[in-house]
């Protein structure tokens, strides 16, 4: 496929799972309406993320970045509509094969991120080390809780709704930074991006993100009627 096309199918797919994503966020939780938006901002958020990971790989020079971070988002996404569709609240093998996936994003990061950091310049292919360590903390983050879920072996089912919830809401995050404050941000007027107005939607998705899951991780389970006391 021409860089060309690759490009626009970036574009348009990221930001289609922005708008996709900011209503299954704040759609009721298992209706329609989110199981609908999901299902869009999943896809469209693979197709951002892949065309974003080629298109790094086919221009390393520039964007070598931009592979690691399509390869953590799709880890994202992909991890949380898995846990979202146990029925067993067991890791099986496809938990194992992400776990791997994710810890060569994280080895791959934290290299560039070193060879950045030895620069005289702090960049390294064009980014500052702060980018590949930021990315790195992350796929980190992603990879020791997938550790400690499959030593575990069982979750509770509010860990289960959290594990869904922060893993797509890190995923949109990813999206809404790279829509408002990364290479998306060049639609908007100059005087807008240097208004720092544009930073608003990351912390505010930021915040929602720790609401949701703070409700979510302090909900008591519900107890039938009649269950003894």
């Amino acid at each position: 496929m021409p860089s060309e096309l690759l490009t626009l199918l970036h574009i348009l797919s990221g930001t289609a799972c922005v708008g996709a994503g900011g209503v299954a966020f704040l759609a009721p939780k298992g209706k329609p309406l989110h199981r609908a938006a999901g299902t869009v901002f999943l896809v469209s958020m693979l197709a951002t993320a892949l065309s974003g990971a080629v298109i790094g790989i086919l221009e390393p020079g520039r964007l070598l970045i931009t592979a690691f971070a399509g390869l953590l988002a799709a880890y994202l996404v992909l991890t949380g509509w898995r846990t979202a569709r146990w029925t067993t609240l067991r890791p099986g093998g496809f938990e194992w094969v992400a776990l791997t996936a994710i810890l060569a994003g994280t080895i791959g990061l934290s290299t560039l991120g070193a060879l950045a950091l030895q620069s005289e310049a702090g960049r390294f292919l064009g980014f500052a080390a702060e980018d590949y360590l930021m990315l790195a903390v992350m796929s980190a983050l992603g990879a020791v809780a997938d550790l400690t879920l499959l030593a575990r072996g069982l979750v509770s089912r509010p860990h289960r709704i959290a594990r869904h919830l922060w893993r797509m809401g890190l995923a949109y995050f990813i999206a809404v930074g790279s829509f408002f404050t990364g290479p998306g941000a060049r639609v908007f007027p100059e005087a807008l991006r240097e208004s720092g107005l544009l930073s608003a939607p990351e912390g505010l998705t930021a915040l929602l993100i720790l609401v949701f899951l703070v409700r979510t991780l302090a909900k008591r389970p519900r107890r039938h009627p009649g269950a003894a006391s």
